[in-house]
């Protein structure tokens, strides 16, 4: 269980174990609309939002002690795996043959995607569309965890192989400095999932052949610079897996629309415009562009009385700016904000004793 415990204290600080850190998530989930096909045209509105929830499983860890195991999966510390042996496809099935510790201990990555994505198409299916695009975000993180090598593998952090440090040094340090080389990604044909389980299974064993290029790159670059804070280390780590790395980033995209796409599919083609759910009297606060360079505008509409805070976290939980307001009830603020901050991915909470309404903004410095 040692693992696990240690997933369960670093889950108070989420972002060390944020597959992608929050910048690929938010990435990874937006540009799935650019494979979205002509059926889904009405999807496209989504794009937003899965990117704006892309890291709500990540933040779920803090306080559910069963979300840490969704997230990785040691496949290598599997019999099948070894000898290339077909993996039990369902949860019932390995806990029978493994035991439930064996089994939560070592993830159950493949089994969460699965679970929600089946989640999202009883969502579809029942018109819930709130809580269907909920379900569609928690699906973009799992499967974008599925394409990050470092969460497949009991090396999870170079540990094994005197690479330790290497997980965060790849995911985030050096996502969060080449974030502008990721968007715009090409469009794939999509096609729809007989086998979902058989799916997600197959593109985890395709990913972890990158664990071994991911710890080369590591030790070539130390060979260049061991100070991991050096240009030259990072340049080196770049150079290295950036190839790759774009082709992980392309493939999460796409398999997470593929996946939306057979689950609207699955529940019957429903119509996910519906208006049923949305209740015009609610405060709703809006914040764009969306990523920005630092110049923000927000907007909020319909803010009961009593005053409430706007606060802007970074990734660690540190407040960065609080706002105090006082609007007359029912109306609309308009806010703007010049972010002079890294490039990354931040908080903008608005909260008083009856709403709580979160946004994350991707800053991206020129």
């Amino acid at each position: 269980m040692q693992r696990l415990t240690h997933l369960l204290f670093a889950a108070l600080v989420v972002v060390l174990l944020s597959s992608w850190g929050g910048t690929g998530h938010y990435i990874i989930s937006l540009e799935a609309h650019r494979s979205f096909n002509t059926e889904m045209q009405q999807f496209t509105d989504w794009a937003n939002y899965l990117a704006g929830h892309a890291s709500d499983a990540d933040n779920r860890k803090s306080s559910d002690p069963t979300e840490a195991p969704k997230h990785y999966i040691d496949i290598d510390n599997y019999t099948e795996f070894l000898t290339n042996q077909p993996m039990p496809l369902s949860l019932p099935e390995a806990v029978s043959k493994y035991g439930n510790n064996f089994v939560v201990d070592n993830g159950t990555l493949p089994w969460a995607t699965k679970s929600t994505y089946d989640s999202l198409v009883l969502a579809l299916r029942n018109s819930r569309i709130d809580k269907a695009k909920q379900f569609a975000a928690d699906l973009g993180h799992y499967v974008a965890d599925g394409h990050m090598p470092l969460h497949l593998t009991k090396n999870y952090n170079g540990q094994l192989t005197g690479n330790t440090g290497i997980h965060s040094r790849y995911e985030s340090t050096m996502i969060n400095a080449h974030a502008d080389e990721f968007y715009n990604s090409q469009p794939r044909e999509l096609s729809y999932v007989q086998n979902v389980q058989q799916y997600i299974f197959d593109y985890i064993y395709h990913n972890y052949k990158y664990v071994d290029s991911i710890i080369d790159a590591d030790n070539y670059a130390k060979s260049i610079n061991p100070d991991y804070s050096s240009s030259a280390y990072k340049d080196a780590l770049w150079n290295s897996t950036k190839g790759f790395t774009k082709r992980l980033f392309e493939s999460a995209s796409q398999r997470l629309a593929e996946l939306i796409y057979s689950a609207w599919i699955e529940a019957g083609r429903p119509s996910v415009t519906s208006t049923a759910e949305v209740n015009l009297d609610r405060t709703t606060m809006f914040v764009y562009p969306n990523p920005t360079s630092g110049h923000v505008n927000i907007t909020i509409n319909k803010l009961g009385g009593g005053g409430c805070y706007l606060e802007i976290f970074d990734m660690l939980g540190n407040t960065l700016k609080q706002y105090k307001l006082n609007p007359i009830p029912g109306t609309t603020v308009h806010l703007t904000e010049n972010l002079t901050i890294p490039t990354g991915v931040y908080l903008f909470r608005l909260s008083n004793n009856n709403i709580s309404i979160t946004h994350s903004v991707l800053v991206q410095k020129k």
